[in-house]
């Protein structure tokens, strides 16, 4: 059994904080924990509460800075994609429709094993994931 009890957080960058914040507040009813201004040895940064102990630190760099190709596989660097949990598939649904209001380009609920998946592009296009157990009911 492993010693760690899970992800604590995922760092991500953007060129645009407040949008990536704004997107993740209409989605996911994320809660900003804590901001940070930028220095000169470090990014404006802000930490986003996903729920469940998961948090999404964002930072925020010029887009020249940003390297890979978020939109293709094997371009977006060792970390290809995080999934974020949701509880019931109601609440997936409800993102999905949230997404949508958010002009986020997304697929279908498809069943993967033993979840339900959404596959999303969050507004830096970055291909990102939705999942419930399949044995969870609305």
């Amino acid at each position: 059994m492993p010693i760690s009890s899970g992800f604590n957080h995922i760092g991500t960058v953007t060129a645009d904080l407040d949008r990536a914040v704004a997107f993740y507040r209409a989605v996911f009813d994320a809660q900003v924990t804590f901001e940070m201004a930028a220095t000169a040895d470090h990014p404006r940064m802000a930490v986003l509460d996903l729920g469940g102990g998961s948090a999404l630190n964002v930072f925020e760099s010029a887009p020249e800075e940003i390297v890979g190709d978020r939109a293709k596989q094997g371009g977006r660097g060792p970390i290809d994609h995080y999934g974020i949990a949701v509880d019931t598939r109601e609440i997936l649904d409800t993102v999905r429709r949230r997404l949508i209001d958010a002009g986020a380009h997304i697929g279908d609920i498809q069943q993967l094993g033993d979840i339900w998946s959404l596959f999303f592009r969050d507004p830096d296009g970055m291909e990102l994931e939705v999942c419930v157990p399949t044995e969870v009911q609305a």
